[in-house]
């Protein structure tokens, strides 16, 4: 069952971002991939959010293997082993499980999950198979296996997160030297990647229209919101570095008549620096299919970024998918968001806790504009996460082809 979503949107195309949706607007070829071998630096149980949206669809028509960051135990006598864990689809979720004293050993750590996988690989028959990554930090375990294809799907700028290894971006220019596409999660990104790859596509984060939807119709509210007074204005996502604690927390004062609900794991940030005051609620994670039952017990949904270097790239999914649950959108000026939504007015932009609370203010009075919810639904009709991964596949597909006809021609 998939967990709560929590990153990227849609936004503006430029002339070679346009590319995939040429070809998701043609009929679709047979699907040809070989086995897909993910590297991610999410667990697979963790948030619901673009790996899984994308690599559930790939699982739906071959086989997939996700693999995550190596489990490290307590225990030096463990012995290095590799657990499978299945999910729907038939995917299968890869984890290293490896002795402590390897963690201070990266080399020898990444030579253990080599051999495991190589052994891994040699049991499942997985012979000819495409790597999709979403870390280049995999590099290290995974550099010298030999896919037939090479995808870099990069859907934040990791070396800008807390936390971050000091090599990430080392790797990120040795990842580019090998992989054969690069997809971003934005248009930003996408914007600052493109000349770093020759053959890069903006591919921002879509949407399950039909799942978000539902918070229009009826649904039961959840016993942990019922009790909650209106107005609401809600967000969900992960609270971590990109939260703006600051913003929230004069929001929070100057509005005592309004209720914020917050939805979504508290990671990398301590807790104790969350604003706690009677009108702020703090609901924890929630799970992916329950999020339309709160969604729809919201007056106005937000994005409450901050102005920082983990934020400069990100096009947070939730854009699109508070849109589709009827719920009017306050955002601060996250460049994924501005390009469309803000530009388009299906989406109000605010850079101060002042403006802020104004725009705040007009949302809860944005139901009733039959314009605006006609505008944002002919706007949502464009995208998916159907096109998305089509429009993927068709590129991936073009590349193998072509890579063929090399071969045969040499």
């Amino acid at each position: 069952m998939p967990p709560s979503s929590t990153v990227e949107a849609p936004s503006y195309a430029s002339a070679t971002a346009a590319r995939p949706s040429a070809i998701a607007a043609e009929k679709p070829t047979p699907y040809t991939l070989p086995d897909l071998v993910c590297f991610a630096h999410l667990h697979w149980d963790f948030v619901w959010q673009r790996p899984q949206h994308l690599l559930s669809r790939f699982a739906q028509q071959g086989r997939v293997f996700y693999v995550e960051d190596a489990f490290y135990h307590a225990d030096d006598l463990v012995e290095p082993h590799i657990e499978i864990k299945e999910r729907p689809n038939g995917l299968k979720v890869v984890v290293a499980h490896l002795p402590q004293r390897l963690r201070a050993d990266e080399a020898a750590a990444d030579q253990a999950q080599f051999e495991l996988l190589s052994h891994y690989f040699q049991e499942q028959s997985i012979t000819k198979y495409a790597f999709w990554y979403y870390t280049p930090m995999a590099l290290g375990k995974s550099r010298r296996f030999r896919p037939v294809l090479t995808v870099y799907d990069c859907m934040d700028e990791l070396a800008n997160f807390k936390f971050a290894p000091p090599a990430l971006k080392q790797r990120e220019q040795e990842l580019f030297e090998k992989a054969d596409l690069v997809f971003t999660g934005g248009q930003t990104l996408y914007e600052a990647k493109r000349e770093q790859h020759a053959d890069a596509h903006a591919f921002p984060s879509s949407i399950d229209k039909a799942h978000f939807g539902q918070a229009r119709g009826p649904l039961a509210e959840p016993a942990d919101q019922a009790g909650i007074a209106h107005p609401r204005v809600g967000f969900f996502g992960v609270v971590d570095e990109r939260l703006d604690i600051e913003l929230l927390r004069e929001l929070a004062h100057n509005h005592p008549e309004w209720q914020f609900v917050i939805i979504g794991p508290v990671v990398k940030i301590d807790p104790a620096t969350l604003p706690c005051t009677p009108n702020v609620h703090y609901l924890g994670g929630k799970d992916y299919l329950e999020l339309p039952a709160y969604l729809k017990g919201w007056d106005v949904a937000t994005l409450l970024f901050a102005d920082n270097e983990s934020t400069k790239f990100i096009s947070p999914t939730k854009t699109p998918e508070y849109l589709a649950a009827g719920n009017p959108v306050v955002s601060t000026p996250i460049r994924d968001v501005v390009r469309p939504y803000g530009d388009l007015n299906l989406v109000q932009i605010a850079d101060n806790a002042a403006d802020f609370g104004a725009a705040i203010a007009t949302a809860l009075t944005q139901r009733t504009d039959a314009d605006w919810r006609r505008r944002t639904d002919e706007y949502l009709a464009t995208i998916s996460w159907d096109q998305t991964w089509q429009a993927m596949v068709g590129l991936m597909q073009q590349r193998l082809l072509n890579g063929q006809r090399l071969v045969i021609n040499g």
